[in-house]
């Protein structure tokens, strides 16, 4: 027996029967690399013992980056986003041309040597003796695997790329007994598997199922035998031998791998001939990556879905983590898109909003009851090119979107049903005057509000009293000053919160009057779910965008889920659905109104005419629509917009009839229910079809008072210079 060294483990006999053996892993390494035999003894002599028992035993392989799918709520595909893009198959899935090409052509005695061919590696010792430098390897695919693994890990890092691929002894030595154990581990045929998820096919295509839809629009199992020698053919230089760009190369490749499938009776010579006659035909099917290629306008839908995932913690503990699943974790993302409505609202911005005009349109529907995001498109596409963007017209800031747009008289439901839930009568009168100084002091939350500032309607003629139904009809800045002033801020800023309404910049709501008028910035996506509240029966649902989510493996995620809150009694919420059905059937919003079922909404125009809005809802649907310069620079005054002249802009002329065209779109086919009301006063006089009220003046005109330089009935207030909010006023 042979007997061991005191603290050092092994005899001197098994070190010397070690380090015969990794002299020869040595030698095989050199075959593997083709060196030159001259340097063979320097190299071996650099390897020890000790360095080779450092080696892990186990290989760690990372899961196979793969696409993430995203799908609409009935399955159908969205969009597909990679870093490489792969589709891991079992064998069975594959051709099994494909299996024997390429173990013909790479690997000819891969079923009967173990992790080294060392016939293979005498065999190409002996070529490049011959050929005096590199004209024969001998890796095994198993090694060839192991690489591939190495390069997985790297990512698209090229510094790790470049060290996971560099030709040192080391890395040799390292991949061999990796090659060792994973033949013990995992046997012939998944090595095979393994090998064919894993390699690179060229034209961005990884693994063969991914290479057989980029070249032939196919399965993998579906392969004939000269799609899979051509494919098995690209491995050895997926540049030289891509049969897009190179197909004569391709070509010859081809039939070399047809040849050697014939010598090793993986086919025969008749089969290899009669296939090598063939011509190489094509149908690529050209790489589609990421959001940009979003089917029916959904690009800004599927980045909103990116940005729920990357904001979760659940997908994984940091941005990074959460971005890598995003890329390149394989996931089956089922959103509740639903594509005949993101169809009508693509449909009615591209009608109403040209991509080239100085303004944009953005548009979010909701679903009452369930928050569920049903579409979500703007006018300008999403792309980087000209009049094209990645900004998310729709949403907060933190998910991909701008700094927000005030909502003007869309804002004024929210304070109305907070007045409704502290006891304010819906037939409370205020005096309304066309101009006023604004009330003071006024409650906030921690304090008071004691402003110095004045307001005015739209038209002199605005004169109250008026009461709720047709100050909201008519959209009455005075009354609703009165309103809020009388009820204090505080109820107000609570019955947003409760409706999921925040500044779209992050901020806290800012406790001033001037909020009764739209004047702090919002984003579509929260005004649509605020007013599904009142469909719902006063209900409000924070929304979501995703259904479901399926890792490689096929087991289900947990998903963020809706969450919903009382947000007023029913009684409330009726009451607001008769107060905004005035405004749709006979007030500023009759140019918005559905026919054939119950619509409610409102108007809302902002200062300068920035922005304009409608945001409505039926039982079955909550819409929000914006019209505006995301800039913040370009006035809605002489301004053509879908080859449509303004002299200047309403909520009801523009968003409107967007809003209107959408929803009939979204819901054609679809129950018409009733929108539950109650009894109230009927207004007096709602203005003109037009949308501009009786006597509204057609040009911009000057505030008589503070902020004279106001167009449009303006108004100012310290720390908010360009609001207007609900001066709107009868349109």
């Amino acid at each position: 027996m042979a007997k061991k060294r005191e603290g050092r483990g092994q005899s001197r006999t098994q070190q010397a029967a070690k380090f015969l053996g990794v002299s020869v892993l040595a030698g095989a390494v050199l075959a593997g690399l083709a060196l030159p035999a001259a340097g063979a003894l320097g190299l071996v002599a650099k390897t020890s013992v000790e360095g080779f028992d450092d080696i892990p035993a186990n290989l760690k392989t990372p899961p196979l980056s793969q696409r993430t799918t995203i799908l609409d709520a009935d399955g159908g595909a969205i969009a597909s986003v990679y870093s490489r893009d792969r589709t891991v198959v079992g064998l069975k899935d594959m051709s099994p041309y494909i299996q024997k090409a390429i173990v013909a052509i790479e690997d000819a005695r891969f079923y009967q040597h173990g992790a080294i061919d060392l016939k293979g590696i005498a065999r190409a010792v002996n070529q490049n003796a011959q050929s005096g430098g590199v004209s024969q390897g001998a890796s095994t695919l198993t090694q060839q695997y192991v690489k591939n693994v190495f390069v997985e890990e790297a990512g698209d890092d090229p510094d790790k790329v470049a060290q996971a691929t560099q030709q040192t002894l080391g890395r040799k030595v390292k991949e061999l007994k990796y090659a060792i154990k994973l033949e013990e581990k995992l046997g012939k045929r998944k090595i095979l598997q393994n090998y064919l998820n894993i390699t690179f096919f060229g034209e961005q295509a990884y693994g063969v199922e991914a290479a057989s839809q980029r070249y032939f629009s196919k399965h993998a199992k579906d392969l004939s035998v000269e799609e899979a020698a051509l494919l098995a053919g690209i491995v050895q230089s997926p540049t030289r031998y891509d049969p897009v760009n190179h197909p004569q190369a391709a070509t010859a490749r081809r039939n070399t791998v047809l040849r050697r499938m014939a010598d090793l009776k993986a086919i025969t010579r008749a089969e290899a001939n009669a296939a090598a006659a063939r011509p190489i035909t094509l149908k690529v099917s050209r790489p589609k990556n990421g959001c940009i290629t979003a089917t029916d306008g959904a690009g800004f839908f599927c980045d909103y879905v990116r940005e729920v995932l990357l904001n979760d913690k659940a997908f994984g503990a940091t941005r990074e983590v959460r971005s890598k699943r995003w890329m390149q974790g394989g996931l089956t993302i089922r959103t509740t898109l639903d594509r005949q409505t993101q169809k009508a609202i693509q449909a009615s911005l591209s009608r109403h909003v040209y991509e080239d005009d100085p303004v944009a349109g953005a548009s979010t529907v909701v679903q009452p009851g369930t928050g569920k995001i049903l579409g979500m498109g703007q006018s300008r596409p999403y792309g980087f090119g000209t009049n094209q963007t990645q900004i998310n017209l729709s949403v907060d800031h933190k998910m991909g979107g701008g700094a927000g747009y005030q909502p003007g008289s869309t804002f004024k439901p929210i304070i109305a049903a907070a007045a409704l839930e502290q006891g304010i009568a819906p037939d409370q009168q205020y005096s309304s005057p066309f101009k006023m100084a604004y009330p003071k002091p006024v409650q906030t939350c921690t304090g008071t509000w004691d402003g110095d500032d004045t307001v005015n309607n739209e038209d002199p003629k605005e004169v109250g009293p008026y009461d709720m139904k047709e100050a909201t009809a008519k959209s009455v800045n005075t009354y609703y000053v009165q309103l809020i002033s009388d009820m204090g801020i505080c109820p107000a800023v609570t019955m947003a919160q409760k409706m999921g309404l925040q500044r779209a910049d992050g901020k806290p709501l800012k406790q001033v009057p001037s909020m009764a008028l739209g004047g702090q910035e919002m984003s579509p996506l929260n005004m649509a779910s605020a007013y599904a509240t009142f469909a719902n029966e006063g209900t409000y649902c924070s929304p979501v965008a995703i259904e479901s989510i399926t890792d490689a493996q096929g087991k289900a995620l947990n998903v963020p889920k809706t969450s919903c809150r009382s947000a007023m009694s029913k009684k409330t919420a009726d009451t607001v659905n008769t107060l905004l059905k005035g405004v749709v059937e006979d007030g500023t919003g009759k140019q918005a109104g559905l026919s054939g079922r119950d619509s409610a909404g409102k108007t809302g125009t902002t200062d300068r005419r920035y922005a304009a809005w409608f945001v409505g809802y039926t039982p079955n649907a909550a819409g929000a629509v914006w019209v505006g310069d995301p800039r913040h620079q370009r006035q809605m005054y002489n301004i053509t917009i879908g080859g449509v002249a303004h002299d200047k802009v309403y909520g009801a002329d523009t968003p409107g009839p967007i809003w209107r065209d959408l929803m009939s779109g979204a819901l054609a086919g679809r129950p018409a229910l009733t929108l539950p009301t109650v009894p109230i006063g009927a207004p007096k006089d709602q203005g003109n079809d037009d949308g501009k009220g009786k006597g509204k003046p057609q040009g911009p005109k000057s505030n008589p008072g503070k902020g004279g330089d106001k167009p449009g009935g303006g108004w100012h207030l310290p720390g908010f210079p360009d609001i207007l909010g609900g001066g709107d006023g009868g349109w």
